[in-house]
């Protein structure tokens, strides 16, 4: 079903602003399904809705709201906060669904809608299949809802202040970061008010930059997809850490005293092994995705850690995480997953936990990351115009082959399509740093040659 569906995607719905599926008609329409779908009695529902700090969120945020109000659902309006902000609120002020409106990482005319349930998850595919049918199908055309049924807007001033102060409750009552400088990079996004704010309220020293948002600069050489900036102010501020968030603020990379960056692979070991320690992790397990690095397994592994690898996306990292009762796990793009904290990515709880660590532990980021070794590893992007699948495209099946037996074994290749661009990703593991780089070179060229965009 989920490969017959037209508007959603691997993470909600998400393309370029006022283009299919982008646009206000659509975003009209999932509101309206979106309203019949949780309003399935007479009694009062109501539905959160946040956006990050893109141009078009106005128009999007707009729309959905007609949309549910149209269908009989009131509306509490947040304004820019982060994703995981809108999963707790969601929860917190028992609403039926939440709704955030943000692309994340892509660039400003893109975005996009993604939806939480009432207990602040995302939404499984059948219920995304479930909404695409209803607006397909036109069936929702007969259900106009009138009088004193229309439901209403209002905006929400506290939810800032709500979600700061269940930030502040993720680490041990009456720690304070008092003595600590650091740099927080919001990327112009949805956490621009939100992570200052928590980290100066717990005594830091506070260095923000990517806080000046104007619609069209989120992430725009800023943030964890370009943590340049993040490294470079933390060297010439002599801070004691730097933390780098994406557009709507629910993956975090961060970097030590020292400028280097800390990916989230190297956070989750950070985490995990503080928390074995402790004995606060459940089932002494980490669930991390196909690409963490193998240096995780192995670091995992000499303390007595489980990791368990599932597909792509913190989508399914929950899912299996929900499902056999851990409650740690992320991805190395920066993802992290407290189960027992909130119940979808949060950068900035992540900054925290870390941040926590270290004060516990009294050590430097650069200390601690020690516990993290990572194996030699490539990444390279390749834009391509189709997403053939992979194993039937013969050029790229031989190249892959090819750099398989020059391995023997001894390290691994993943290539596989970014669910919400059209790029193809390939990643490559080995011993040998200049031989890896080599390899990835030689995939990449023949995705090009096969898939890659004509200029």
């Amino acid at each position: 079903m989920a490969k017959e569906r037209k508007i959603f995607g691997t993470d909600g719905v998400r393309g370029v602003a006022n283009r299919f599926p982008m646009t206000s008609e659509l975003a009209l329409q999932l509101g309206r399904a979106a309203g019949h779908v949780f309003r399935q009695d007479k009694r009062h529902h109501s539905v959160v809705i946040g956006k990050d700090t893109r141009l078009s969120g106005y128009m999007l945020e707009t729309a959905l709201a007609s949309g549910l109000c149209s269908m009989g659902v009131d509306v509490l309006l947040c304004g820019p906060l982060p994703t995981p902000g809108i999963a707790f609120l969601t929860r917190g002020m028992r609403a039926d669904a939440g709704v955030m409106i943000s692309a994340s990482h892509n660039p400003y005319q893109d975005n996009g809608i993604k939806f939480f349930d009432r207990d602040g998850y995302k939404l499984p595919d059948a219920t995304e299949t479930e909404l695409e049918r209803l607006i397909v199908s036109g069936e929702l055309d007969s259900f106009r809802p009138t009088a004193e049924e229309i439901g209403k807007a209002a905006r929400i001033d506290a939810a800032a202040g709500r979600y700061i102060e269940f930030l502040k409750r993720t680490i041990p009552a009456g720690l304070k970061f008092d003595g600590l400088k650091i740099v927080i990079d919001c990327a112009h996004g949805a956490g621009y008010r939100v992570a200052p704010a928590v980290f100066s309220e717990l005594g830091a020293h506070v260095i923000a930059v990517g806080v000046s948002p104007d619609g069209k600069n989120i992430n725009r050489n800023c943030g964890s997809l370009h943590p340049e900036l993040m490294t470079r102010t933390v060297k010439e501020q002599g801070a004691d850490c730097g933390f780098a968030l994406d557009g709507d603020a629910d993956r975090v990379i961060m970097c030590d005293e020292n400028g280097e960056v800390v990916d989230g692979d190297a956070i989750l070991a950070i985490c995990a092994v503080h928390r074995a320690r402790e004995g606060t992790l459940a089932k002494r397990t980490v669930v991390a995705t196909v690409m963490s690095n193998a240096g995780l397994d192995c670091s995992l592994r000499e303390v007595g850690i489980n990791l368990v690898r599932t597909d792509v996306g913190d989508r399914h990292v929950v899912q299996e995480m929900r499902a056999h009762g851990y409650t740690l796990g992320g991805e190395q793009s920066g993802h992290l997953l407290f189960l027992d904290q909130n119940t979808t990515g949060d950068g900035i709880c992540g900054a925290l936990q870390v941040l926590s660590i270290l004060r516990a532990t009294d050590q430097p980021l650069s200390r601690a990351k020690r516990v993290f070794t990572p194996m030699p590893q490539v990444l390279c992007n390749v834009r391509v115009r189709e997403k053939r699948p992979v194993e039937t495209v013969a050029p790229v099946v031989d190249a892959i082959r090819s750099c398989e037996a020059a391995m023997n074994g001894r390290g691994r290749v993943l290539v596989r399509y970014s669910g919400t661009e059209m790029i193809a990703r390939v990643m490559v593991e080995g011993e040998d740093s200049t031989g890896i780089r080599s390899m990835a070179g030689t995939i990449s060229d023949a995705i090009h040659s096969a898939l890659g965009v004509i200029d």
